[in-house]
């Protein structure tokens, strides 16, 4: 058996037409969706997430603002900002992007962006209305994968699904998704015994625990859906040989840039047991950004009370 990749690319390009779709919808009724992203300091890997948010919501119709702060802010004064969006009706969703400075309280400011804008899906009223199944904003990474399995038509209800990492942005909302999908979801971690027989029960694993190719074909019982949400940076030529032998594409990409980014999951095996897998980059990626323009038309609507 050789895999099918899932290119997430393909299915977010699906979905940004959906949104740009539904902006023009919004639009015609005076209702003009506004995303304000926050950005604070001069970390380069961020502002070029910020840049590439604010692309994708010039190409959807989506009105955005982008807020430079300098790294030196106190948490005061950045919640004053966050204070000034909350109030601001032309916005309907607020991004703090992450990692912030040490010195500032982070979960201060999350919890400091009103819920109704929380477009990350951060705030403890969003998470606690997750737990309970109610209708909320949801962090995008976990969303995105969902939506990968639902437009696969991957069989979720019934199936044994395995969350690999347990973290507020990902792991947890992830399990709880599955959950409520009607799965029978494991959270396993770094503590977690026979943690690779664990994993090869699974149906369906979702890797998101931040260690380069972990998850060997060892690890993954055949047929298995495998969602590689994993970003590491590889930096020695040696690594990315021995993960990817002689792959041509990916040792240009090293020469290029002197690092490529590898996933939690190890590609090359596991494509020869598993049905399915998402590509690092290229997979659940690309999901992201398109669930948050997702999540910021909805946010829109139900501040509206659509």
């Amino acid at each position: 058996m050789t895999a099918t990749f899932i290119h997430g690319t393909k299915i977010s390009d699906d979905i940004k037409r959906e949104v740009a779709a539904e902006v023009e919808h919004l639009k015609r009724r005076g209702i003009h969706p506004g995303l304000a992203v926050v950005l604070v300091g001069d970390d380069a890997a961020s502002s070029s997430y910020v840049n590439m948010k604010a692309k994708t919501c010039e190409q959807l119709g989506i009105h955005s603002r982008k807020l430079t702060i300098p790294s030196a802010i106190t948490t005061e004064h950045l919640l004053a900002e966050i204070r000034k969006l909350n109030e601001d009706d032309s916005i309907d969703g607020i991004l703090v992007q992450l990692p912030l400075p040490k010195h500032v309280n982070k979960h201060g400011i999350l919890e400091s962006v009103d819920p109704k804008k929380d477009v990350d899906g951060f705030h403890s009223a969003n998470l606690g209305s997750l737990v309970l199944g109610h209708e909320t904003l949801v962090a995008c990474t976990p969303l995105g994968v969902m939506e990968l399995l639902y437009r696969l038509n991957v069989p979720i209800e019934g199936a044994n699904a395995v969350v690999l990492g347990r973290s507020d942005d990902v792991g947890k909302p992830q399990a709880l998704l599955l959950m409520h999908a009607n799965a029978t979801v494991t959270i396993c971690h770094s503590k977690t015994r026979n943690l690779q027989e664990t994993v090869r029960r699974a149906d369906i694993i979702v890797a998101a625990i931040g260690r380069t190719a972990m998850v060997t074909r060892e690890w993954v019982k055949e047929g298995a859906v495998v969602i590689d949400v994993g970003t590491n940076k590889v930096s020695d030529r040696r690594d990315v040989q021995r993960l990817f032998g002689n792959d041509e594409t990916r040792l240009k990409d090293f020469e290029r840039r002197g690092y490529i980014w590898v996933g939690d999951v190890d590609e090359r095996s596991v494509k020869e047991v598993a049905s399915m897998i998402t590509p690092v980059p290229g997979g659940v990626g690309p999901m992201t950004i398109a669930t948050l323009m997702k999540n910021t038309i909805k946010a829109a609507r139900m501040r509206r009370g659509l």
